[in-house]
């Protein structure tokens, strides 16, 4: 396509449609590149399929993603098998007295865990799901907490791996002067005000201020009556603590003989201790925290060395369902690029971008674009060359319209189907993707309605 023209939103709409209707995130993603191929060139779209996935692989976002949430699933494995996660989860209980506390427990985990994204989703919805499962809570909720302070969390942080990206942009674009980048990221968090109200909107949900809604509600109720939870997590479930704690023995008895909470404590404060080490490097993080966790659980004779492997590999398989959805919406990104889905989106909008206008426009059309192609960050490196100038043109204020962008890229990555922060967070669960999504769609919806007045308001 030489013009960006509407039939560029038919791929973006029948993967929604599919994912919806088929539950298969990856299929869905598969079957909307190759409807956009079609549409781009009906007698080449094997070859162009083949060559943007060979070279979606030889991204070296995706390398690190694979090795990243690989190597992530490898140490979670270890944390279960030597009963460092059971003992979390015993100790855990002493303190979430009930439903409420216990997602209280999962946010503010989540808030701390500031550093990225990807390391939030993972960790905490891995560390909680058993504390929640034991007070009847759905996997649908602890997704959504921890959904919820992934993304928005590390985009009003100016030390995660957020700041540090969309900085670069910044400074790429000649918004910000090399060295600068980070304080005119600062100047922009007061006004990235959809992070700011999906943060709020948590403990709103977790106390009831905010009623359950719709698919929401259906869950919890299902949970409640034991529906959706695994068995052996919810069996024999009571109102006492006490003997919620006790369940919990009965259930991971030989993980009880030698789990201890430093096994568990000690690997989860080397990996975030490192990451920051290494510049929000998660994946040199990682790696050290492994180095030194394996003669860590060998020392102590938790397991044989051969088991330990045999328990990483298990692990690093595991993360498969995620690591394949990504590569699979990276590869419907490129086909929505190759349409010019971003350039028809702006220009269809740009009519609107008064100054007084410009940051609400700029967060609906961003927001679409990153929900419909389930890029949170790729997508914006596209549009700010184009949004930028014209922000200048008509004199908008640029640290709100920055934070509109960011806005925009935090409701996508948690609005969406299959961006790579929803389907981590429902992998960390343990909840399915797509029942992921539809329960807390209202509640981004909700949130972005509110981010859009905010936006009018203020400018």
């Amino acid at each position: 396509m030489t013009e960006p023209s509407a039939i560029s939103l038919i791929p973006p709409v029948v993967v929604l449609i599919l994912a919806i209707v088929l539950r298969r995130p990856i299929l869905a993603l598969v079957i909307g590149a190759v409807v956009g191929l079609l549409m781009l060139d009906p007698v080449e779209a094997l070859n162009n399929f083949s060559e943007i996935s060979l070279s979606v692989m030889a991204d070296e976002t995706i390398g690190w993603l694979i090795l990243v949430c690989g190597t992530f699933g490898a140490l979670i494995a270890l944390l279960v098998r030597t009963g460092g996660a059971f003992a979390f989860g015993k100790n855990a209980l002493k303190v979430a007295k009930g439903p409420k506390s216990s997602l209280m427990m999962t946010f503010v985990l989540g808030v701390a865990i500031f550093i990225d994204d990807y390391l939030n989703a993972l960790t905490v919805g891995e560390t909680m799901k058993r504390v929640t499962d034991k007070f009847r809570i759905s996997r649908e909720m602890l997704a959504y907490v921890v959904d919820s302070t992934a993304a928005p969390i590390c985009v009003l942080v100016p030390l995660s791996a957020w700041a540090v990206f969309f900085g670069g942009l910044l400074v790429d674009n000649g918004i910000a002067e090399p060295g600068q980048a980070i304080s005119v990221y600062m100047q922009a968090i007061p006004y990235m005000l959809y992070a700011w109200v999906a943060v709020i909107m948590v403990p709103l949900v977790i106390l009831g201020v905010m009623p359950l809604i719709g698919p929401m509600k259906k869950a919890e109720l299902k949970a409640k009556q034991g529906i959706g939870i695994p068995v052996d997590e919810s069996a024999d479930i009571q109102t006492s603590n006490d003997y919620a704690v006790k369940a919990m023995e009965d259930e991971f008895k030989t993980a009880d003989q030698q789990g201890k909470l430093h096994n568990f404590l000690v690997p989860i404060m080397m990996l975030v201790g490192f990451t920051v080490y290494f510049d929000i490097d998660v994946w040199l993080g990682l790696l050290a925290t492994m180095t030194i966790t394996i003669p860590y659980y060998a020392v102590q004779r938790l397991m044989p060395f051969a088991e330990m492997m045999e328990q990483m590999i298990d692990g690093f398989k595991s993360m498969l369902p995620a690591i394949g959805t990504v590569i699979a919406a990276f590869i419907f990104k490129d086909v929505c690029d190759k349409l010019l889905l971003p350039q028809y989106v702006i220009e269809s909008l740009s009519p609107y971008m008064t100054a007084q206008f410009l940051p609400a426009v700029v967060f609906v059309a961003m927001a679409l674009l990153a929900f419909a192609t389930g890029s949170s960050w790729g997508i914006f490196a596209v549009s700010i060359p184009i949004v930028m100038p014209l922000a200048q043109a008509v004199g908008a204020d640029i640290p709100l319209v920055i934070g509109a962008l960011l806005s925009a890229s935090s409701f996508g990555s948690q609005a969406c189907f299959y961006s790579d922060s929803t389907v981590l967070a429902a992998q960390g669960a343990g909840c399915n993707l797509v029942s992921h999504a539809i329960t807390q769609l209202p509640y981004t919806l909700i949130a972005a309605s509110i981010t859009v007045i905010g936006f009018i308001v203020i400018a």
